[in-house]
């Protein structure tokens, strides 16, 4: 530790500190423009200054480290002279047009100059202009240059820590100006960070330009719904309209930054694809109704079915409280176990359920990552887990961690990762197998059998032998694939041996719905309980029964496979569905569609008018985002709290009256019912929740308990091997603006990127003659769809990617269950097709067995 003065206070610091840090310990303010603290010092504003006694000039604090027995003053009449005149410079080109600035009440040059600034200009010149007008440099970001005072803020945010690169200054000095390439912002991911962190109004956000000015705002802290992050959202909403998003520094592990669907993205709250009224099915089609007649209506149905199975389906975008009471609704009033949490695939518990109680690590993200290495396996960060990227980016750049990448899929992150290996869709099972071969000692192969190795696994086995601690973050897009089972068992070998070779493990998954985490915890699962024990465990099954008042069913439930087939098989009295739309996410499009249909009562409990709702016996209008109070579980194990800003539209009621509503139709009741009450409940219940308290949560949230259990099972086995496909073969997962459901009902995202694409290599381009932008046709042997085509260069050979979140596209109609990826053939589209979501999308069915692609 170092010892400095400031100010005429001692403090004790970390070697290495700057004077700046540690005056924000002792609470003395020193203003600053360029600082962001997520920045290197750049001090070029020169705000920042201080006498340093034994010096002749005044130094930066921003950069300038602290040395034992420093002392400095932040506030000699020198230092106010200085500051002064560095404002009335700046103010001598700046226009003085506060009254029409979206900045205006929380501009930094306006608090700056109240504090430090002069009273009046020395200066008469006239004031330097760039331009006479702002320039929309993209659909959300609008730019006044004149405004700008090159502090350099959002250059650097851009590059640095979104890693885009798409905006730049040209000339020099007072000349300085921002802009984008060519004056455009059409290379960037449109996050608004450079927004976020302007202290003045040199650029803007164009949606919530002209429309509030912050005093007229009422702000509710929340969390964002889009990803598994869990980024904090400051919500600003006038007389009930929602007007903007905007997110705090000092909350959060965001730490101020945001993608794209979360500044830009929550207007979906005002869609006007909300389901106004209850629905229920009368000659075919569905027909408006009151509560009381929906009531009457389900009362009757579910007698009718009341001797036929059950079963559940519940979105992972639901509060922790709805999803816990969903699960004891069809547990208790409903007598089954048939649930599920996810409508694009189902988890292989048998082997995600080991690696939750055994490794998951529930701790800040900015700890877990801070370590020797780093292995991301499966996914495209960028585009499933932005936010997370950016702190990924941060750990490599700045604190030199390892970085190492294993997917099917390029992303942005590879450029500051240390080592990139591509495997094959479906192959990245392998790749570990050949990766624990490598790292265990030679005797112990006998037990592992033949594995496919590879310069990638070797230099990976290399890369983790030299860490003493390794984190893996493994992206749940690896569960689309068969061999999901396979790849979990083998991240699960992978950690083991880590830990048997002496290294400090951590593990996270990288989820892209907000509370999969939760979902998961709450025991939305056919063969968990709450707290991720098995159905089978009667000693939990009797305590959760003591207090549910109800006993619980022994017998493992079905997931959503085994639902959808139950239907089918006119074996499924009850599908009641909350939150999800699985004719849009169901990777088989068709049989989702017949097996729908073939439900005895199809329940569909929503906010918008969905296609599933389409095929409803009963629609009842659900509270959405922003509607209810409750908490999401993050990435990280850490719970937060989601606030209501508005009212339920229409006659939408809240899910959990919604859950009341029902049983009370089956004369029974669910207690307690209130959201206060379930997670007071749920804290007693879920041993990993046990301890928490709503006033504990805070601003930044609390983080879930992993109750440590030892390792169990032996699955040091060769992994199957990766199927070898001739032609082009489809992969789908989120794109960088849309993540489906919520994204594709914001006007804001849908003016940025509303058109669907096809992703390919720039040699398959060349080899089909194909060029950027053209409109493509991608055929299966069950359907196919058309598309603008975008031309990836980093792409490997014979993979395909289209963005699974567009619901004209109906990308699942190509798809046929259990087969991922899906063999396909792309080739140019007639020029009779329209471009945009709204073009013809599947076509007829069976082009033929067994496709695999090829020239055209």
């Amino acid at each position: 530790m170092v010892g400095i003065t400031i100010d005429g206070q001692r403090l004790d610091v970390e070697p290495g500190s700057t004077i700046l840090q540690a005056a924000q310990r002792l609470g003395i303010d020193i203003p600053t423009f360029c600082y962001l603290k997520r920045l290197p010092p750049l001090a070029s504003c020169r705000m920042c200054l201080v006498e340093i006694e034994g010096l002749r000039r005044l130094q930066p604090s921003c950069a300038t480290a602290v040395t034992d027995g420093m002392v400095v003053r932040t506030n000699t009449p020198l230092i106010d002279e200085t500051r002064s005149s560095m404002l009335d410079m700046l103010l001598a080109n700046h226009p003085l047009d506060c009254p029409i600035c979206d900045k205006g009440g929380e501009c930094e040059l306006q608090d700056m100059v109240v504090a430090y600034g002069p009273r009046r200009s020395e200066f008469r010149d006239p004031k330097r202009v760039f331009h006479s007008r702002d320039i929309r440099l993209s659909p959300v970001i609008i730019m006044n240059v004149n405004r700008c005072i090159q502090c350099q803020r959002c250059v650097r945010m851009c590059e640095e820590v979104v890693g885009a690169v798409a905006l730049g200054t040209v000339e020099k000095g007072m000349d300085t100006a921002v802009t984008g390439f060519e004056g455009s912002l059409a290379s960037c991911d449109q996050c608004g960070n450079c927004v976020e962190v302007c202290p003045v109004g040199a650029l803007m956000s164009f949606p919530y330009r002209y429309k509030a000015r912050p005093w007229d705002l009422a702000e509710t802290d929340t969390v964002c719904p889009h990803c598994g992050t869990g980024c904090q959202l400051t919500v600003g909403a006038r007389k009930g309209e929602f007007m903007r998003v905007r997110s705090k520094e000092e909350h959060g592990v965001n730490r101020e930054t945001l993608c794209v669907r979360g500044r830009f993205g929550l207007d979906f709250v005002e869609s006007r694809d909300r389901i106004k009224r209850p629905m229920v099915r009368r000659d075919g089609a569905l027909v408006p109704v009151s509560w009381e007649e929906a009531g009457d209506y389900l009362r009757r149905s579910l007698a009718a079915v009341e001797n036929r199975a059950a079963g559940g389906l519940a979105s992972a975008r639901l509060p922790n409280e709805v999803l816990y009471q969903f699960q004891k609704l069809m547990r208790t009033v409903f007598r089954t176990n048939n649930l599920d949490c996810s409508s694009r695939w189902s988890a292989p518990f048998d082997a995600v359920g080991p690696l939750l109680a055994s490794f998951y690590t529930r701790a800040p993200l900015q700890e877990v990552i801070d370590r020797d290495c780093v292995l991301v396996i499966g996914g495209n960060v960028t585009e499933e887990n932005p936010v997370t990227e950016y702190l990924l980016r941060d750990a490599a750049r700045r604190r030199q961690a390892g970085l190492l990448m294993l997917s099917a899929r390029p992303s942005r992150l590879d450029a500051d990762a240390r080592l990139v290996v591509r495997v094959p869709p479906g192959g990245e099972a392998a790749s570990l197998a050949a990766v624990v071969a490598g790292l265990l000692p030679s005797e112990a192969l006998a037990d592992i059998g033949e594995t496919t190795g590879g310069e990638g696994p070797d230099r990976l086995v290399a890369a983790l032998k030299e860490g003493r601690s390794v984190t893996l973050l493994v992206s749940v897009g690896l569960l689309r694939s068969p061999e999901a089972r396979a790849t979990m068992q083998q991240v699960n070998n992978l950690l083991r041996v880590l830990q048997l070779l002496g290294k400090e493990v951590a593990l996270q998954f990288l989820f892209d719905r907000a509370n999969q985490l939760g979902a998961w915890d709450m025991g939305v699962l056919p063969a968990a309980l709450p707290g991720l024990r098995p159905v089978a465990d009667e000693a939990t099954r009797s305590a959760l029964g003591r207090s549910w008042n109800a006993e619980i069913p022994s017998e493992t439930g079905s997931d959503i496979d085994a639902m959808l087939d139950l239907c089918v098989d006119d074996r499924m009295g009850l599908l009641y569905i909350a939150g999800t739309d699985p004719l849009v996410a169901y990777p088989d499009r068709n049989f989702a569609k017949r097996a729908l249909g073939a439900a005895g009562l199809l329940i569909v409990q929503d906010t918008f008018l969905t296609d599933t709702a389409g095929l409803a016996d009963v629609v009842l209008p659900a509270a959405g985002y922003g509607e209810e109070a409750g908490t999401f579980t993050n990435n990280e194990g850490r719970v937060q709290k989601v606030r209501k800003f508005r009212e339920p539209a229409f006659e939408a009621r809240g899910n959990l009256e919604i859950f009341d509503f029902i049983a009370a139709l089956r004369h029974q009741t669910l207690l307690p019912s209130s959201q206060a009450e379930i997670f007071e409940e749920l804290t007693r219940l879920v041993p990993t929740y046990e301890g928490l308290t709503d006033d504990g949560l805070g601003s930044d949230g609390a983080f879930t308990t992993a109750i440590p259990t030892p390792p169990t099972g032996v699955f040091f086995a060769a992994p199957p091997a990766p199927r070898v496909h001739d032609g082009l073969v489809l992969v789908t997962g989120d794109g960088l603006f849309h993540n489906g459901y919520y994204s594709e009902r914001s006007e804001i995202l849908n003016t940025v990127a509303d058109d669907p694409y096809v992703e390919l290599s720039t040699p398959d381009a060349v080899r089909l003659d194909l060029s950027d932008g053209d409109l493509v046709v991608v055929r299966s042997a069950r359907g196919e769809l058309t598309a603008k085509l975008k031309i990836n260069r980093r792409f490997p050979r014979g993979l395909v990617f289209v963005p699974e979140n567009y619901r004209a596209l109906h990308l699942n109609g190509l798809m046929r269950w259990g087969e991922y990826p899906c063999p396909v053939e792309v080739q140019r589209a007639p020029a009779v097709f329209e471009i945009g979501p709204h073009a013809p999308a599947v076509g007829g069915e069976n082009f033929g067995q067994g496709m695999t692609g090829g020239s055209p």
